[in-house]
């Protein structure tokens, strides 16, 4: 049975969210914490499968929390689950280690899913989360292009030539495109008429060349890039 702990300043919410992780029947809380400095002493005691972790809590929160977790505990998995969803908050949190995003409106199912599929090795990310990801891409891409059409440098690398430099081919740009809209692998498949295996293989030589196996931090790192 696979552990969770529980890191939020709302006791109601710790309360509900043991409920509902006990009652599927396949996790055990094995500790719930109020704040960050509560968590790392749990951590000290018992280490979880997976992290359900706030990002504003008095003391210490997600932001600070989740870098000191995977640099001590890399193979424990960490779940974002706040109300906030701003450009800053998603980058810092990816960034520091977190493998999900979710929001707290999600719903039971929602939570449920993303625990599951953290423990598999898959990230989830709230579907708010990824727009907001993808218009933080687009609005990446214009600014590179306004800084090269108006002859300016630009703070973005040059897809023609960095992306060249990690040796993708051009079906892998394309599914690095695809990917950084939010597609699935059975979504890539349907558009570009391969077979969802397919997709996978392509996938996995990705992230070899990126040095990167985690398909939320791809996307994070993709954003540099141009299409």
């Amino acid at each position: 049975m696979a552990k969770i702990l529980l890191v939020d300043d709302e006791p109601l919410l710790l309360e509900s969210l043991e409920i509902i992780l006990t009652m599927s029947g396949d996790y055990e809380v094995c500790g719930k914490a109020g704040n960050g400095v509560e968590a790392l002493k749990l951590l000290s005691e018992t280490v979880p499968d997976v992290m359900l972790v706030d990002l504003n809590m008095p003391g210490m929160g997600g932001i600070e929390l989740i870098p000191k977790v995977h640099a001590d505990h890399p193979n424990v998995k960490i779940i974002v689950l706040t109300t906030f969803y701003d450009e800053k908050n998603i980058a810092n949190a990816i960034a520091g280690g977190a493998t999900g995003y979710l929001l707290k409106d999600s719903g039971k199912d929602a939570i449920l899913n993303a625990v599951a599929q953290a423990i598999k090795g898959q990230s989830v990310l709230d579907l708010k989360v990824m727009q907001k990801l993808n218009a933080m891409l687009a609005s990446g891409a214009e600014a590179s292009r306004t800084a090269s059409s108006s002859g300016g440098s630009s703070s973005r690398a040059d897809s023609s030539g960095s992306l060249d430099s990690y040796g993708l081919t051009e079906r892998e740009k394309e599914i690095c495109k695809l990917i950084c809209e939010g597609c699935t692998n059975a979504q890539i498949a349907s558009i570009l008429y391969i077979s969802e295996g397919t997709v996978k293989n392509y996938v996995s030589t990705i992230y070899d060349k990126f040095g990167e196996h985690d398909r939320t931090k791809l996307v994070v790192k993709l954003r540099d890039f141009t299409f």
